[in-house]
């Protein structure tokens, strides 16, 4: 299950910041499913595998790999072991 760490919103889960930016971490049973809705249509998503692997966008990813996802509204992610910790950040992919 995602938690929320990190957000722009002083009322969300998590540290408030003054930054268009939120940061989520989880630790996932083997074979858990999780959608993740990106934020803003103009953000896109950094995953960071901390530990274990997961199978996001059609692609394995193992321990300390990462990916970017934008131009959608959501990120798939599969864990493919027992404890997979995974991190997203999710952020604007232009500057204003």
């Amino acid at each position: 299950m995602l938690h929320q760490v990190l957000s722009p919103n002083e009322n969300d889960a998590g540290i408030w910041i003054h930054q268009d930016a939120w940061i989520n971490m989880g630790t996932f049973d083997k074979g858990h499913c999780e959608i993740y809705s990106i934020k803003r249509t103009e953000n896109g998503a950094y995953l960071f595998v901390i530990s274990g692997s997961f199978e996001v966008a059609g692609q394995q990813l193992n321990t300390r790999d990462a990916i970017g996802c934008w131009e959608t509204d959501s990120v798939n992610l599969i864990s493919l072991e027992r404890g997979s910790r995974m991190l997203i950040i999710d952020v604007p992919m232009n500057l204003a």
